[in-house]
């Protein structure tokens, strides 16, 4: 049923993302150029999600399981230390670079073309590698 759902929500993100044209590179690029062309769309689809993630994010913290009865699962994390901040300067600089970022690019494998298979191959590539480091990392503190 977990499965089901998630695949659902999935779907409606990917559509949304479709339909609000947030698969168009372009449109991320327009709205980083501030000093050309700017374009506010992004920034409007950024407002409403964030209302929307709002709202459900203060109805899901009383909570202790979701809807569909699976366990609910806030991070604890609240410091913001130098992997945040090194993590959001390469998710950013990607992200402008390549006019994606993860959900979109996945979205936009449906419709075919090179750029989003490339984008996607190296998102993959890049978790590949940053598994790779930590678990060298974890391996180096449990013996030292």
């Amino acid at each position: 049923m977990h499965i089901f759902t998630a695949l659902i929500t999935g779907i409606i993100f990917g559509i949304g993302l479709i339909l609000s044209g947030m698969t168009n590179p372009a449109k991320v690029t327009g709205f980083l150029d501030l000093a050309g062309r700017w374009d506010p769309s992004l920034g409007l689809v950024m407002g409403g999600a964030i209302l929307v993630g709002l709202f459900a994010s203060r109805w899901a913290a009383g909570r202790r399981q979701s809807l569909t009865g699976a366990v609910m699962r806030v991070p604890s994390a609240t410091q913001i230390d130098r992997r945040l901040v090194l993590g959001g300067l390469t998710f950013g600089a990607g992200w402008g670079l390549a006019g994606y970022c993860p959900g979109p690019a996945l979205a936009s494998l449906a419709g075919g073309g090179a750029k989003p298979l490339v984008f996607v191959a190296a998102m993959v590539v890049g978790m590949i590698v940053f598994e790779a480091l930590e678990r060298m990392s974890t391996r180096r503190k449990q013996t030292a």
